[in-house]
């Protein structure tokens, strides 16, 4: 396990992709649940923010997030909120793109806003 903290950018893509990789191939899905790796964020994703995330796997994202936020989810965590002191209604923002979650299969999303179209679709389980 471990933590960090990162800043995020709107190009950067499939945050998340490579570590979920890391972690399957490695400990299985769910090997790291018990001493998850936790990646917080502050910033603005790119698409398919928490792609693929396996089980073992945190992310927290202080901001907003494009489209296809947790595609193909298999577990693990990700969170998405906005930043403290902002001045608009969390709950009537939109904070994360179209077609998230889709095509999920385990884990958990949170998100402390309005997400836009075709929240999960395909989703088996997330």
């Amino acid at each position: 396990g471990g933590r960090w903290s990162l800043t995020i950018r709107n190009d950067d893509r499939s945050v998340g992709a490579s570590v979920s990789g890391h972690i399957a191939s490695q400990y299985g899905n769910q090997g790291m649940a018990v001493a998850p790796v936790t990646l917080g964020f502050m910033g603005t994703a790119g698409q398919s923010f928490g792609a693929w995330n396996a089980g073992g796997l945190k992310l927290h994202l202080t901001g907003d997030a494009n489209d296809y936020v947790g595609k193909g989810m298999a577990g693990g965590e990700i969170t998405i909120k906005p930043p403290a002191g902002c001045r608009y209604n969390s709950h009537e923002a939109v904070i994360m793109g179209n077609t998230c979650l889709y095509g999920a299969t385990g884990g958990k999303l949170y998100a402390a806003g309005c997400t836009g179209e075709r929240f999960a679709v395909r989703n088996s389980g997330a």
